[in-house]
């Protein structure tokens, strides 16, 4: 991964994935919420979401092959696989990069990326099939199948039923050029896969779908204030940035974020997302518009 800012290098050294040993799991995978945790000094929260469609950056997880995952997997780096920071372990997650179109269904089986800003790490064979850049780093939007994810979750407190996250190999390719999607109905890429067997919920069909590209201005993002006096006051260290504060409905009550931006490159906003977070303002994270 590359990045053009000095000083975010410096401060996130260590940002690959909660590092796991490298041997067999000691057991069959299990379903996995956990307690909020720190994540190279971030305080993340895990829970079992109702929904979940965000977007932000991804990037290639870091991880070597034999590691364990969070939900007690061995990671592979050449399966329909990712890492979350915040999902229920295992979840299946439709994948779109929005620079390009290309959506994948892959399992969420490890926590992680420890990059402030980063929304999910995916394999790198995931990474691949998504045409993600040489640098590693997209914008990416990041939907939770509920169905399916709650399918998965009471197999596994019925017994393990889960084989390891599917590998999957390129068959044949139709696809518009990156950046100029088709109007037209969605062209599929044939990709195969694992056999899971009938029994396995987590089965993905490691079909990749071609859409219309919708990459957007990056933002930074601080959310979750619950009176507007909360968000302006907060406002105030964020003098000599583009900050300002939206309402967000979600539920049954608005609550206010602070916007930062617009940003048109992952450096600008990496760069601001560092300065917020030496103002001393907690849990910023980088949104796609």
């Amino acid at each position: 991964m590359s990045f053009r800012v000095t000083a975010l290098a410096i401060l996130l050294a260590c940002s690959s994935c909660m590092q796991k040993e490298a041997i067999a799991p000691s057991g069959p995978p299990k379903f996995f919420i956990g307690n909020p945790y720190q994540l190279d000094g971030e305080w993340q929260y895990p829970q079992d979401f109702a929904s979940y469609d965000v977007t932000g950056l991804s990037a290639p997880a870091e991880a070597e092959a034999g590691q364990i995952t969070a939900d007690n997997e061995s990671y592979d780096p050449n399966a329909l696989a990712a890492a979350s920071p915040v999902l229920p372990l295992p979840s299946i997650v439709t994948i779109t990069n929005l620079v390009n179109g290309l959506t994948l269904d892959v399992r969420v089986n490890d926590r992680g990326p420890a990059m402030p800003g980063r929304v999910i790490a995916v394999t790198p064979r995931v990474a691949s099939l998504l045409g993600f850049p040489e640098d590693g780093v997209v914008e990416v939007e990041v939907v939770l199948n509920v169905q399916k994810t709650a399918a998965l979750d009471a197999a596994l407190g019925q017994g393990p039923k889960l084989t390891a996250a599917p590998e999957a190999g390129i068959e044949a390719q139709s696809l518009a050029p990156p950046g100029g999607g088709p109007s037209g109905p969605s062209q599929e890429l044939s990709v195969q896969t694992a056999d899971t067997g009938d029994a396995d919920p987590g089965a993905l069909s490691g079909v990749v779908t071609q859409g219309t590209p919708a990459p957007g201005p990056l933002y930074v993002q601080i959310p979750g204030f619950g009176h507007q006096d909360d968000a302006d006051g907060e406002l105030q260290q964020l003098y000599g940035l583009p900050a300002y504060v939206v309402p967000v409905f979600g539920g049954d009550r608005t609550l206010y974020a602070i916007k930062i931006g617009p940003y048109h490159s992952v450096a600008d906003a990496d760069a601001a997302l560092l300065l917020v977070l030496q103002r001393g303002i907690v849990n910023p994270e980088i949104i796609v518009r």
